[in-house]
This record gives C-alpha cells, structure tokens and sequence, in this order.
C-alpha cells in the first residue's frame, strides 16, 4: 500500500493549498484534521478551505458537524478510518491535512480506553476554570508533571481534558497515553509530513489571513451565533470573544484584529511546541523550499 501522506503544521502556514496541490498530483482526498473546521457555520473564522478549493479536489469531514456538537479524539480517529476506506475503495489517494495535533497523535498511537466524555466532571472543570484556572494547572502538577509541562495554563480545552481524563480513569494522562494501542488500521501508513515556517514571515501571513476573514464576513458569522444563543464553548473559536466585544461597542475593530492576532500568534506557538515533541517523518521549512518543491519531493517519495 502508498504512504498516506499526513500534513500538518501552524495555523496559517499554507497546509491546505500545499494538500490541494498534491492531490492534483496523485490523484487524491482530501480529509480534514482539524477540531474547528468540523463545525458548519464557522468556515469563515475556523479558516475552512473556500468553495474554490473544495471545487478543486474533493475534501472530507469539514463543516459537517453541528456548532452545539461535541466530538472526542476516539470517534475522529473512526471517522478518518471510514473516509480512508472509502477512498481507498475509489482507486484514491487519501490525504490527510490539519493542525489538531492531538488527533494526529491519536492517529498514530491510539486512544486509551475511558477516553469517553463526561460531560458533569467536564462542565464542572469549566466553571471553575473560569473563576480560578491557576488552581486547576497547579492540580495538573500534582497529578501529572509529565504532562503538565505539555500543556500551557491558557489552553484551557486541553487542561480541562486532561483533569476530566484523571477523574474518570484514575489515571493521569501520561499514563493513559503510555498504555494506549493503535486504534486507527493506517497507524502504520501514515507518512507525516510537518511544515514549518520562521515567525517573521508567518505572523505576517497570518495578519493578513485575518484581515481577510474581517473582510470575507467573519463579523456576520459571529452575529448569527449570537442571535441564535449557540453555545460553542468547546470550541476554541479565535475571534469569537474578540468580535463579540466589538459588536457590544467595547473595543474598536482594529483592537479586535489587534487582539485576535496575538492570540493567534500564541495558538501557533503552543503548536509548534506540540509538533516539535511528536515524531514525524519528514519536515519542510516553507521560507526555504517552495511549494511546488515539496510536491515533488513527496511524489518521489510515495
């Protein structure tokens, strides 16, 4: 069997155009991996492929879930297996493409079992992250130092995970990790492929990604979830709090951008860290090699 080629990387980097292109080249599918591009309703501020690109080559498991829908790493794990299946099925090539680490991880060592979601524990731990998120890290510490140099206090979907997992298991969850199988059937086929790019020309473009997004609509998206009182609070939405203090005449627009832009930086960051820890197979720094270079070289390689 071909490699499945698996590209991930930092938000904004280019990893869905460079996915596209490849495609072209092998005649492949595109599926997503990525927690925020699954929900409909978002594409605009979840940075989904545009019409264009769908066009383009044919893509998997984006916008397809309800904004109020929760999903855990286990069931993503099953459905990438199912649309590879398909795929494969097709005479295809599957891609892989998205910068959810966690589920680029899972899809290569497993999932433990009592990955399951309790949603009272979690809802719990939600609320008192809010009223004091520093008592819950030092609580990760203490259970989990291992994994607790992994995860930034501000990241609060993956300390919330991490204490929920502890309480529902007994186990913390470099432990879980540690005891877990490979779940998906590819876990040996899967060919990584980690881009990465010098912050100098990558917080360029993701300003200008986000000035975009202001442009394209991003603005009404936000409205209609709150018109509508959707509860997204599992998803890490980037801008959602900042457009929403706009709507309300708390801040001007260019403080919101200005806002959604560091915190954009910052989400970048913790995923270079995440993916500079995990093994992949081979890595292209984009400000040295060009795209259609990488395609080439990937070819070659399958």
């Amino acid at each position: 069997m071909k490699k499945i080629f698996s590209i991930f990387g930092p938000t904004g980097i280019g990893k869905s155009n460079l996915a596209i292109e490849l495609a072209k080249k092998i005649d492949g599918e595109i599926i997503g991996v990525d927690s925020r591009q699954i929900y409909n309703g978002i594409p605009i501020g979840t940075a989904q492929p545009d019409s264009s690109q769908l066009n383009e080559v044919p893509h998997h498991l984006i916008g397809f879930r309800k904004l109020n829908e929760k999903i855990s790493a286990g069931e993503y794990v099953k459905l990438i297996d199912n649309k590879i299946d398909k795929i494969i099925q097709k005479n295809k090539s599957p891609i892989l493409c998205g910068g959810t680490g966690l589920y680029f991880k899972s899809l290569k060592d497993g999932i433990f079992e009592g990955s399951h979601t309790n949603e009272d524990i979690r809802s719990r731990l939600e609320k008192e992250y809010e009223i004091d998120k520093e008592k819950l890290f030092r609580s990760l510490q203490k259970i989990d130092p291992d994994y607790s140099n992994k995860v930034h206090i501000n990241n609060k979907k993956r300390l919330i995970r991490a204490l929920e997992v502890f309480e529902t298991t007994g186990k913390p969850m470099s432990e879980n990790f540690d005891a877990s199988s490979k779940n998906s059937r590819y876990a040996n086929d899967f060919y990584f492929v980690y881009l990465k790019m010098h912050n100098d020309l990558l917080h360029p473009r993701i300003l200008k990604r986000i000035q975009y997004m202001i442009d394209d609509g991003m603005i009404d998206e936000v409205e209609e979830i709150i018109k509508h009182k959707i509860n997204i609070s599992h998803i890490d939405y980037i801008g959602f709090k900042e457009i929403s203090s706009f709507l309300n005449k708390e801040i001007s627009i260019n403080e919101a951008i200005e806002n959604i832009f560091v915190r954009t930086r910052q989400y970048a960051k913790r995923q270079k860290k995440w993916f500079n820890v995990n093994a992949y197979d081979i890595s292209f720094d984009l400000g040295e090699i060009s795209k259609n270079d990488i395609v080439d070289k990937l070819i070659q390689i399958n």
